[in-house]
C-alpha cells in the first residue's frame, strides 16, 4: 500500500501524539526512540505531544523508575505539552488516577452487551469478521476474527477488578483525542483488537504507525543489559543530548540523503513518517560515539571546556588556570566528554603513566636516548619559550647528529605525554612550558 504523505491527515484534525511508558524500570533506548518519533512528528506538524504514565501495575511500579523516565526525557530535550508537572485539559495523566473514567467506559460496553463474565473476569466479545488496519509504516494488515480458536475473546477486566492494557490504552487514546499512535512494531498485532474496541465505543480511531524493532549489530534482540540500552547511562559517559537524539533518530528513520548529523531543530524540519524504515534497526554503540564526536566538534571551545570540567574533577584532577586552553587542545581528539580526563591528565599533573607499547617503540630507536638527553639541555637554554622555539631546537639537535628531525618527534611526544598519540605537539609544548618540557625529556631519556 502507498503510505502517502502523513501530513495530509492534519487537514482533518489537529495532531496529538503521546508517549505512555510504564514506570517499572529505567528509560530504555527503545522507549526513548518511540518518545522521540512522537515528539518529532508533533513538533513538525505543529501539534501536541502528551506524556501519560501507565502506572496501574502497583507491584512493579517504583518512584525511582518514574523519575528516571522524566529525567531521561528532560535530558534529551523531549518536552511534553501535557502530562505530569504540566497538566492539561485531558488529565489525569497517571492511569492510576483514572479509575472512574475506566469504569464509565466499561459500563458502555456492558450496556451494549459487548462484555461477559468468565470466571470472575470480564471478556470483550469480538465481532467475528476480518479487521483491516492501514498502518502508516507497515501498510495494510488484516486479522481474521472469524476463527475463534485463533482469536478468543479478550479479557478487558480482571477478576480483581483491574483493567488490562488493551482496554485502558484505547480509553485513554479516545479520551485524550490522540490523532496518531506511533509505537513499536511489537504492538502491531494488538491494533486490530484496539480497533474492535474503538468501534464498539463508537469512537474514531487514531492513525497508527508501527516503527521497526531495534536489534543488536548481530541481529539479536537488544536486551536491557546491552551497552547503550539505558538512557540514564549516556550523560554519565559524557554524551551530548543533541547527539543521542540524532543517533536515536537514525534507528529506523532516514533523511533520504547522505547526511547523518542533525540538530534537533533540523530533525524536526525533516522528520516524516513516510521516511520511517520497515526493516529492523541495528544499534551500533560505536557509531553513537562517532555521532557524539561530530556534535562535539561543533561546540564552542569555552562551552566544551565548561562541559568537560565536571568529568575532569570527578577523575580527581585539579582544574588549572589554563584549563580552557588544555581542553581546546584535545577537543578534536575525544568522542565523549568522559574521555577528556584521560586525554588531559599529562597536561595537568606529572603523575601520568607511560604507555608500554609507545615506550618500546622509542627504545627501538637506538639514537633516541642520546638525542633526547641533548634536547633536554637545549630546551633548558631557550630564553623566549614557544612551540616554534622548541621545534627549532629539535631541528638543530637533529642536524648536529646528522639526522632528520621527523624521527625525533615521536620520542619527544612520548617523553612529554607518556603516549604515542594525542594533541598537536605544538600545543603540548606551549601548554607544558619550558621547565616541565625540559624536565620530562631529561627524565624520560634517563629511563630509556
Amino acid at each position: 500500500m502507498d503510505r502517502g504523505d502523513s501530513r495530509a491527515y492534519t487537514t482533518r484534525m489537529s495532531v496529538r501524539t503521546r508517549f505512555a511508558p510504564s514506570p517499572t524500570g529505567y528509560l530504555h533506548v527503545g522507549g526513548a526512540r518511540t518518545a522521540l518519533f512522537n515528539w518529532l512528528f508533533a513538533r513538525r506538524m505543529g501539534g501536541s505531544f502528551i506524556l501519560r504514565v501507565e502506572d496501574t501495575d502497583e507491584a512493579r511500579n517504583t518512584d525511582e523508575a518514574r523519575q528516571a523516565i522524566f529525567d531521561g526525557m528532560s535530558w534529551l530535550g523531549l518536552d511534553w505539552d501535557e502530562g505530569p508537572a504540566k497538566g492539561g485539559d485531558y488529565g489525569p495523566y497517571f492511569q492510576s488516577e483514572r479509575r472512574e473514567i475506566y469504569d464509565a467506559w466499561f459500563q458502555k460496553l456492558l450496556e451494549a452487551g459487548r462484555v461477559y463474565e468468565d470466571g470472575g473476569a470480564w471478556r470483550f466479545r469480538f465481532e467475528r469478521k476480518p479487521v483491516t488496519m492501514h498502518d502508516l509504516v507497515c501498510g495494510e494488515v488484516t486479522i481474521d476474527y472469524r476463527d475463534e480458536s485463533n482469536t478468543p475473546d479478550m479479557v478487558v477486566k480482571r477478576s480483581d477488578g483491574s483493567y488490562v492494557f488493551h482496554f485502558v490504552n484505547v480509553v485513554d487514546d479516545l479520551e485524550m483525542e490522540i490523532s496518531h499512535v506511533i509505537r513499536g512494531e511489537d504492538h502491531l498485532m494488538n491494533t486490530p483488537k484496539h480497533l474492535q474496541l474503538i468501534e464498539a465505543f463508537g469512537g474514531k480511531a487514531p492513525q497508527y504507525a508501527h516503527i521497526p524493532l531495534i536489534l543488536n549489530p548481530d541481529g539479536s534482540k537488544m536486551s536491557k543489559r546491552d551497552a547503550g540500552a539505558a538512557v540514564g547511562d549516556y550523560p554519565r559517559q559524557g554524551f551530548l543530548p543533541s547527539a543521542v537524539v540524532n543517533f536515536i533518530a537514525l534507528l529506523g528513520w532516514s533523511s533520504k540523503t547522505d547526511e547523518e548529523i542533525f540538530t534537533p531543530e533540523e530533525l524536526i524540519g525533516r522528520f516524516t513518517l513516510d521516511n520511517v524504515n520497515r526493516a529492523p534497526a541495528r544499534f551500533d554503540f560505536e557509531k553513537c560515539k562517532w555521532v557524539n564526536q561530530q556534535h562535539l566538534l561543533k561546540v564552542a571551545a569555552d562551552d566544551f571546556a565548561a562541559a568537560s570540567k565536571p568529568f575532569v574533577e570527578a577523575a580527581g584532577l585539579a582544574i588549572p588556570e589554563n584549563f580552557a586552553a588544555i581542553a581546546a587542545a584535545v577537543k578534536e581528539k575525544v568522542r565523549l566528554l568522559g574521555e577528556v580526563p584521560a586525554a588531559v591528565d599529562f597536561l595537568i599533573g606529572d603523575g601520568y603513566s607511560h604507555d608500554e607499547e609507545a615506550v618500546a617503540k622509542v627504545r627501538a630507536n637506538a639514537a633516541a636516548k642520546e638525542l633526547l638527553g641533548v634536547l633536554a639541555g637545549s630546551f633548558g637554554s631557550i630564553d623566549d619559550w614557544s612551540a616554534d622555539a622548541a621545534k627549532a631546537a629539535l631541528n638543530e639537535v637533529a642536524k648536529a647528529a646528522g639526522a632528520k628531525p621527523g624521527p625525533l618527534m615521536f620520542p619527544l611526544r612520548v617523553a612529554l605525554s607518556g603516549r604515542g598519540h594525542g594533541p598537536d605537539i605544538g600545543d603540548i609544548l606551549n601548554l607544558l612550558g619550558k621547565d616541565r618540557c625540559a624536565a620530562r625529556v631529561r627524565k624520560f631519556a634517563d629511563m630509556l
